[in-house]
Order: C-alpha cells, then structure tokens, then sequence
C-alpha cells in the first residue's frame, strides 16, 4: 500500500511504501457515508484499536467487507457500540454477528458478541436471534459452530455513562441531539494512556460534542451539505438537514474544540438532476467559513494513527485486497 502522511505541525507530506504505525492507538473509517447505497461510501462504521482492544463504533452498510480488507478478522473484535437505531447504523449488525462466528479464517468468534447500545438495544439483539434462529440451528447441527460464539452479550445504557474500562481503554458516552423524534442518541470518547478520539455521532450543533471533544486529539464529526436552491424546493432534504450539521456549524464546533486533528465522516451530500451535489472541495471551503485548523474529509478506509505527537492521518489504500 501507499499512503500519503499527513503529520500534524510538519510542512511537507510523506510518502509511505511500507507504512509503520508510530503508536497503539489507530482509527479506520470502514464506512464514511449515508443511506446511498455507494460502493465507495458505505455506511457509517468506525473502527479503533487501542492497545490489545479493537472496537467498532456504528455498524452500517459494509462493515464485514471493509474489515477484511483491513486483514482483520470479524470474530476478532471486542465490542460493538451503536449510537443509535437509524438503519445506516445498524444494518451490517446481522452480518458482522452471524458472517464473524462462522470458523473459517475471516470469522472465528467462539466467545459472544458483545454489544453496547442506548435504550432499545436488547430489544434490537433479541429480534435479530429470532429472525435468524433457523440459520443459527443449521450451523450449530451441521457445521459444529460454538454456540456461545453466536450468542449476545448485550449492554444497554443511559447516556451519559462509563461504558467500558478494558486494558487500560476506556470508553464514555454521551448524548447529543439528533432531532426530537430521534432520540436517544449518542456519541462516543475512547481514552487510551493521556489520548483521546470523539465520535460526535449524528446530532445537530452540540455543546455536549465540544465539551467532550476540547483538546482532543481526533475529532470525528458528521456533516450534512445540502445546496440552499434544492434545499428550498425539497421538504424531504429540509427534514434531513433539520437533524444534522452543516459545514459552518461544524467549523464553530472545530474552533471552539480545538481538536488536534477534525476529520468528517457520515458525509450526507445530496443533489439532483439541477443541482450536482457538493464536492469535497465546497465542504471545506464552507467549513472555513469558521474553522482555520487541521481538517481532513474521510473517507473509506482511510486510517488515523494517534501517536504521542499527534493524530496522523493516511490516504485510503487501493481497493485490491
């Protein structure tokens, strides 16, 4: 793979042939899109791996196949946490539970799959074992899968909370505001040795996200960019732009969290036969409207080192694995 450093504080970019990790602290994005069913913007996923812990965050459109192209087996992940019940969240949740615990190289769990989520994740986990019970029978009868590696492990919390203290890892949530009718909603801080990453989950402009996000070193926020003409001639996008937050308020949020490094992902852009839908280029410039400081626009597969001088981040690799 060749990826394109971007180090924090240095003039010049660096190429990277054989790419080392400067510390144990790493975030990839498995999925940085919306409901659009893109092949190059699956939705919303977010892996960290922290010391001996790798968790995912969100559990959208893909996650199974991004995670394999990372080398990186299904079954091999500690926990799983939801930041709340919209599909794009939760929609790869069957694949990665059932896909993880079968035994060939790419699954392999043998232990339960364990899964925070606010309320209603139980109820979400116990539909999932009744919808697939049958399949769960067949595997365990014809092809001797652990039962316990398909069972649930199941955490549901009110935010804000303590969720996860493991191997020096610890992981908080807290809540953000998604819009009245989506509730609950929440996002994520990881801390790992004097180190941190926020993930704002999908909420509109939050103190909650800036109060948890100030001197952090990754800031991973959503962003939703909407043309003001189409945005005037479509009720439909009125009411997605009404639950997310646009460029300007992002950079407000930026600017006042003053994270080391602020990367976007969820990107909800729209357009239509009128009006194309904004480029990353246009995201920026409107971010910088607000925000002066390091910004990346995510994307599949792009990785986050969070060494002790600072996030790095690296362009996506080829989708050739």
């Amino acid at each position: 793979m060749i990826g394109r450093l971007i180090r924090l504080g240095a003039a010049a970019l660096a190429l990277s042939s054989s790419l080392v990790w400067a510390g144990d602290f790493k975030v990839s994005l498995l999925g940085s899109g919306v409901p659009n069913p893109r092949p190059d913007r699956y939705s919303q996923s977010t892996l960290v791996e922290a010391g001996s812990q790798r968790l995912v965050f969100d559990i959208g459109r893909g996650v199974t196949i991004r995670l394999w192209q990372l080398k990186i087996p299904l079954g091999s992940i500690n926990a799983h946490f939801l930041t709340h019940y919209h599909s794009d969240h939760t929609v790869g949740l069957p694949d990665l539970w059932l896909t993880g615990w079968l035994q060939p190289n790419y699954g392999g769990r043998k232990t339960p799959f364990v899964l925070y989520g606010p309320t209603g994740v139980r109820k979400l986990a116990e539909g999932l074992e009744q919808a697939y019970a049958d399949d769960i029978k067949i595997r365990i009868a014809d092809e001797h899968n652990p039962p316990q590696g398909v069972a649930f492990d199941v955490h549901e919390f009110k935010a804000p909370a303590v969720l996860y203290e493991r191997d020096g890892v610890k992981v908080s949530a807290f809540v953000v505001d998604h819009g009245e009718d989506i509730k609950p909603a929440v996002g994520y801080k990881i801390q790992y040795k004097g180190r941190s990453v926020v993930i704002s989950g999908d909420t509109r402009f939050s103190e909650e996200v800036i109060k948890q996000a100030t001197g952090a070193d990754l800031l991973i926020h959503e962003v939703a960019v909407i043309d003001p003409d189409l945005l005037k001639r479509s009720p439909s996008f009125q009411r997605i732009f009404g639950h997310h937050t646009s460029p300007e308020e992002a950079g407000t949020v930026f600017t006042r969290a003053a994270p080391k490094l602020a990367v976007y992902s969820h990107i909800a852009r729209y357009g239509d036969a009128k009006t194309p839908p904004p480029s990353d280029a246009d995201i920026v410039a409107q971010t910088r409207k607000t925000y002066a400081g390091p910004l990346v626009v995510g994307a599949d597969l792009m990785q986050f080192d969070i060494g002790e001088g600072g996030a790095v981040a690296v362009l996506p690799p080829a989708y050739n694995n």
